[in-house]
């Protein structure tokens, strides 16, 4: 949307917040108590050893996962690789880094007209939204190819728009019609 010079106005997803943290690991050695080391660019464990950048991933558009990994034998030789590694050794974690442009829309959609324009989204596009989950059951798309989904979303539509009309039509006959 940036490249397209496209104002975009949108809920964000928090990068790097996991949704349950991992199995076994104590709340003490959990991702959070590690320590980020920018001069180096290394984490420190609650433990005070080292871990060192080992790769990058790509899981979603606009977001970089950097992941940090302890030598081998600083976790076998650890006396809280137990509650740490969580059976695996060696202990990994990982530090998300989003895209300036993700960034700039985060900053962008804190801003006081940015919530006004999105909070009118709910009068415009929620209700449509849930009318047709409800009434036609579009919770997913059941073809498959561009061509088929664009099909499908326009019939969609237009069954949407015409019970709109039929509605607004009926309540401007009754209106006008005397008592």
């Amino acid at each position: 949307m940036a490249e397209r010079q496209i104002d975009f106005i949108g809920g964000t997803v928090e990068a790097g917040k996991r949704s349950q943290p991992r199995p076994g690991v104590d709340a003490r050695f959990r991702a959070e108590a590690f320590v980020y080391q920018a001069e180096n660019n290394t984490y420190r464990c609650p433990a005070g050893k080292e871990l060192r950048p080992r790769g990058l991933q790509a899981s979603r558009v606009g977001v970089l996962h950097h992941i940090y990994q302890a030598k081998k034998a600083d976790c076998r030789g650890c006396v809280f690789r137990k509650q740490c590694c969580a059976g695996t050794s060696p202990r990994r974690i990982w530090r998300a880094q989003e895209a300036p442009a993700v960034e700039a829309f985060k900053a962008k959609m804190q801003t006081a007209a940015a919530q006004a324009v999105y909070r009118l989204r709910a009068a415009v596009a929620e209700f449509p939204h849930a009318w047709l989950k409800a009434k036609i059951g579009l919770r997913q798309f059941r073809l498959r190819g561009l061509k088929k989904v664009r099909c499908e979303a326009l019939w969609a539509s237009l069954a949407y728009n015409l019970a709109q009309w039929v509605r607004l039509r009926w309540r401007a006959q009754r209106a006008a019609a005397p008592a």
